[in-house]
């Protein structure tokens, strides 16, 4: 006799706004939905992702490729946008100009006349989706897509879990918040029925910034992943020490401390190389810093890197170091471990809550990063020790963990609706 489908034994499905997907990100969102989004696949989660996505052949060729191999549980649903993760509204104004005038050439466009008025299309898109879709449970990533996860659990009725990867604290150093970001931040948290946060430090700035119950808030912290990460040794040169800082070149991650040191290290160590690889709005301002202080000629601007190039940056340094001045999570401390190379981290980001096998400081301790970042070009031992044990304690940080507390939090929520 066939046996009938409980109600345990049936797929979960998962309709989740993010917005970025790997290749075409410009930060750690986009690597951390693609790793737990891989990771609920392979744990037998249906998951319906949609991004917003401008009309590019080389990425619908890349979806098509992951959709049909290492995602076989998840659809991608593209949303034809010009919005882009860490967009600002001057970047978004420029990108609408110059799609008016070298796209389509169409003034009535399809667009919002600026980011705000996107972020409002993308929900409405989100709407129609959610009403053709089958779905348990609605994932929002970030405040881009918050107002995509609200009217989607609007027009379905089904329960909405927020995902904080950063604050807008987070993105100004807490001066100059913009009021509008801050507001949709605030409401997604509150109309969702569960949080999740990239850290307990996200999770108390969430609580003392927003408002929001920390009972309501479950902290999930990123992982790596750990395939094809073996690229081999690409050292600028035998002679030179190497320290590399890999990321967004903007306040939140503390390129001018890193500029500061620099110029303090290479008092005290002549072969050293500094390599600044991102882009960002301070980018200039950090050429400019490095002209100044007498270092240009060592501080090498690599531009973004995508894809086996991260993995060879990070081989050719002796030391990393990310001196954010506010970072939710972190993942590129956990890269650079698995590719091998020790780490020097802020205090003040979430990853260093889980590891352990690192060098800390606070970021504004300019002399304290100098003297750690000469500790380690200078003592081969200390380098070592820091490179054999971090590259053991980073094995444990796979995404598999993470979601199975994202499932977790899926099926409390659920619950509850059934009791409700």
């Amino acid at each position: 006799m066939k046996k009938n489908k409980t109600k345990q034994d049936k797929k979960l499905k998962v309709l989740m706004f993010g917005w970025e997907f790997p290749p075409h990100n410009n930060g750690g969102l986009g690597t951390a939905c693609y790793g737990l989004t891989k990771a609920l696949s392979n744990q037998n989660v249906e998951v319906t992702f949609v991004m917003p996505t401008m009309p590019d052949p080389e990425m619908h060729k890349f979806l098509k490729i992951i959709s049909a191999d290492s995602l076989k549980n998840v659809k991608i649903k593209q949303v034809d946008t010009i919005m882009k993760g860490y967009m600002t509204s001057e970047e978004y104004n420029q990108s609408l100009h110059e799609y008016i005038k070298y796209g389509k050439g169409n003034k009535k466009s399809i667009y919002g006349k600026n980011l705000l008025e996107e972020v409002e299309r993308f929900a409405k898109v989100a709407a129609l989706i959610a009403r053709h879709e089958d779905f348990d449970v609605i994932h929002a990533h970030d405040w881009l897509t918050y107002k995509a996860g609200m009217i989607a659990k609007k027009v379905s009725g089904k329960p909405l879990v927020v995902h904080m990867h950063a604050t807008e604290f987070d993105r100004t150093g807490g001066n100059g918040v913009n009021q509008y970001v801050y507001d949709i931040e605030r409401e997604g948290m509150h109309k969702a029925d569960a949080v999740i946060a990239v850290s307990n430090f996200t999770k108390n700035m969430v609580t003392q910034h927003y408002g929001i119950d920390p009972n309501k808030i479950t902290v999930v912290h990123n992982a790596v992943e750990f395939d094809n990460c073996d690229f081999g040794d690409c050292r600028i040169s035998d002679k030179d020490k190497v320290v590399l800082f890999l990321g967004r070149i903007t306040l939140q991650k503390g390129p001018d401390y890193f500029i500061e040191a620099a110029h303090k290290v290479s008092q005290k160590i002549p072969n050293v190389k500094f390599v600044v690889a991102g882009s960002g709005d301070m980018e200039y301002q950090m050429i400019e810093r490095a002209a100044e202080l007498g270092i240009g000629h060592k501080v090498l601007f690599a531009g973004f890197l995508r894809g086996k190039d991260i993995d060879r940056a990070y081989k050719m340094a002796d030391l990393y170091v990310m001196p954010s001045v506010s970072e939710p999570f972190g993942i590129t401390p956990l890269e650079s471990m698995r590719n091998g190379t020790p780490v020097l981290i802020s205090k003040q980001s979430g990853v260093s809550e889980v590891i352990q096998h690192c060098l800390k400081v606070d970021f504004w301790d300019v002399d304290e990063m100098t003297n750690k970042i000469v500790g380690v070009l200078k003592y081969k031992e200390l380098q070592e020790e820091l490179r054999d044990n971090g590259s053991k304690e980073v094995l444990k940080f796979s995404w598999n963990e993470p979601a199975k507390k994202c499932v977790d939090v899926y099926n409390d929520v659920l619950m509850r609706y059934v009791r409700s």
